[in-house]
């Protein structure tokens, strides 16, 4: 992951040196060469993506003239992406990042490891005349569980994904039932390692605190659209509060991306060292003009766009 960025380019030398610097350790060897039961903990896979991700960003604004203020109108990510996102467009400085999500990684295993119960994620495909039934569905049964159990809404990635998470015995209760009553095709579990976003996580969020604020946000150079509300940030005092409520919070990925879409948004450049997000656009909206950007075949193959088109998102 990321090592043709590392060996084509020195404006991504100079990210994954940096994260290196940063955490004190060798970050650059552990993305590169790490085995995967390294690369899944969720303290090393944080800033494994981020860095990766901002390697792909420094890229285009190094060697293709990549401006985002000129060139989008809104930025976003995933979870753990929406860092990248706040980097992006210069809310939030590097060196912070990685220092935060280090820590957002730290902060969820050692919570994981003080609970008391086996936990789980899984996926769901569903209909999107269902989603809001589904959501519903899923506060009822949570509050029919035993003590020490519980369920929730994860993540809503788009008309036809969705996410829960919560205790195995709960996840596998609430897939089932879900099912039974046709609001779910089926069900895949996640091979994760802690329950995200989920109440489960608070102690996470707690630990996120101080940090967050004692961090220098700055105004988004461009709106970035947040995942608790599936809107753009107001300010940047709120940024703070908004990075730890996503800690516990649904990801409200599909209504960020409609707010995009009721925009006239149909472009989108998708950074990072995976496709899962590109993907999920494509089947969701066919006719628009996805980007994914994961290698440098990627890169060139997309150079001359990148030089004289405007792209409307990130």
């Amino acid at each position: 992951m990321g090592k043709d960025l590392y060996e084509n380019f020195a404006s991504a030398r100079h990210v994954f040196d940096e994260a290196n610097e940063v955490l004190g350790f060798n970050l650059k060897g552990l993305i590169f060469n790490g085995t995967q039961s390294q690369l899944i903990q969720t303290e090393n896979t944080q800033p494994a993506i981020l860095t990766t991700s901002v390697a792909i960003l420094r890229i285009l604004e190094s060697e293709y003239g990549f401006n985002i203020e000129s060139a989008c109108t809104f930025a976003l990510g995933h979870s753990l992406g929406e860092y990248t996102a706040l980097v992006a467009t210069k809310a939030l400085s590097l060196h912070d990042a990685i220092k935060l999500v280090r820590l957002r990684g730290e902060s969820m295993t050692k919570t994981v490891s003080q609970l008391k119960v086996k936990t789980a994620m899984s996926a769901l495909i569903v209909r999107q005349e269902n989603l809001a039934e589904i959501e519903e569905s899923i506060k009822g049964i949570n509050s029919s569980l035993p003590e020490g159990e519980l369920v929730e809404l994860a993540n809503v990635n788009s008309s036809f994904q969705a996410v829960i998470s919560g205790t195995s015995n709960a996840v596998d209760f609430a897939s089932g039932v879900l099912q039974s009553n046709h609001l779910a095709a089926r069900a895949l579990d996640l091979p994760v390692s802690a329950p995200f976003h989920c109440k489960l996580m608070q102690p996470a969020a707690d630990m996120m605190r101080a940090s967050l604020k004692n961090i220098k946000f700055n105004t988004p150079t461009i709106d970035v659209i947040t995942n608790v509300t599936a809107t753009p940030i107001k300010s940047s005092t709120e940024i703070p509060q908004l990075l730890e409520k996503q800690v516990t919070a649904t990801v409200q990925w599909q209504k960020s991306i409609k707010y995009c879409k009721e925009r006239d948004i149909n472009t989108f450049i998708v950074i990072g060292p995976a496709r899962v997000l590109a993907n999920l656009l494509r089947k969701e909206y066919p006719l628009d003009r996805i980007r994914p950007l994961t290698t440098v075949k990627d890169i060139q193959l997309h150079s001359e766009e990148l030089k004289i088109k405007q792209l409307n998102t990130l």
